[in-house]
This record gives structure tokens, sequence and C-alpha cells, in this order.
């Protein structure tokens, strides 16, 4: 797996102002089916849902930090993909309850300006055809905690697919 850094489980005052939003998955299923945390998941709670997830027990979750899930139970994570990089710099999963998965933004900012278009982590990795909705104060968190200027969220999303285009396949070599 991915080596970690000393920020381990230190919760971003972006991810604290997330999960004081309340996401409508209304408008006929097609608002942000996503329900963030107020704190990681622990190590051993990730872990496990890993090994569950893959079939594969002898997995450690250590690479991921589980911040939250849409109404099925698939999960949103930071995976620490660049070594010695901070947690805020590593790229946003997504892990979804049937097995899909995909990536999300390249790092904690981008997916904060994904958040501000109006789509979650299950609507940017799985929806390619999906429209922007912009949100005013999804945007206006995103102006407050952003280190990256504003940019539409599927140029963000295509961008950090590219990044990591084997990011599905080299999770799908872990399972049994």
């Amino acid at each position: 797996m991915i080596e970690t850094t000393s920020d381990d489980r230190y919760f971003p005052p972006a991810l604290a102002d997330v999960a004081r939003v309340e996401f409508d998955y209304g408008d006929e299923g097609e608002g942000v089916d996503f329900e963030p945390y107020d704190a990681f998941d622990s190590a051993e709670k990730t872990t496990d849902w890993l090994r569950h997830w893959t079939g594969n027990h002898e997995l450690d979750g250590g690479a991921y930090r589980v911040f939250g899930q849409d109404g099925t139970g698939g999960l949103a994570a930071i995976w620490y993909a660049r070594p010695g990089r901070p947690l805020t710099e590593q790229p946003v999963v997504f892990m979804g309850s049937e097995g899909e998965c995909g990536v999300v933004a390249g790092d904690l900012s981008g997916f904060l300006w994904v958040l501000a278009d109006g789509f979650g982590p299950m609507e940017a990795a799985l929806y390619e055809e999906r429209e922007a909705r912009p949100d005013a104060a999804l945007a206006e968190l995103a102006e407050r905690h952003a280190t990256t200027p504003r940019r539409p969220a599927r140029e963000i999303i295509i961008e950090a697919q590219a990044e990591f285009a084997t990011f599905a396949e080299d999770l799908d070599e872990l399972c049994h």
C-alpha cells in the first residue's frame, strides 16, 4: 500500500465545513447523493470495509481516509497516492457499494470546486454526462478553503482521472 504521513487523522477544516452542509438528493434523483462525515473513519473501520469490499482479507486501509458516503454505502475517501505530500494534496476517490469506483478530484481544492458545481463524489466519479448544477453556498465554501482557482468540475474530474487512470484496475487487482 501507499505510505502515509504524519497528518494521519487530522480532519481538514474544509471537510469540517463540508460536513455541515446538507446535500439534497431530491430533484427526482438528480440532486447530490452525499452524506459527509465530521471526522475520518477510524483506521480499523476503513481496513475492515476495504477487506470486505475487495474480498482480500490481507489488505490494510492505511492509504485511505474515508470522509463520507452515498445513500447506498459507497464511500468517499482521500487516497494517499502521492508519497510525501500533505493530505490536502492527495486525490479524492469514490468506491461504490457495488464495486464501482473512480477518481473524483486530484486534491482537496479540486474536490471543493467539484462540489460547488453540484457534483457529489459518486456523481463525479460515475456520471460523465451529468450537467453542472452550481451551488452558491458550496462555491462560497470553496472560495474560503480552496488553494486553487475555480475551474469547471468536468475539467477537474477529467484531469484527475487521467492522472490516476489505473485506479480502478489497481483496485481490481487487489480483489480475490
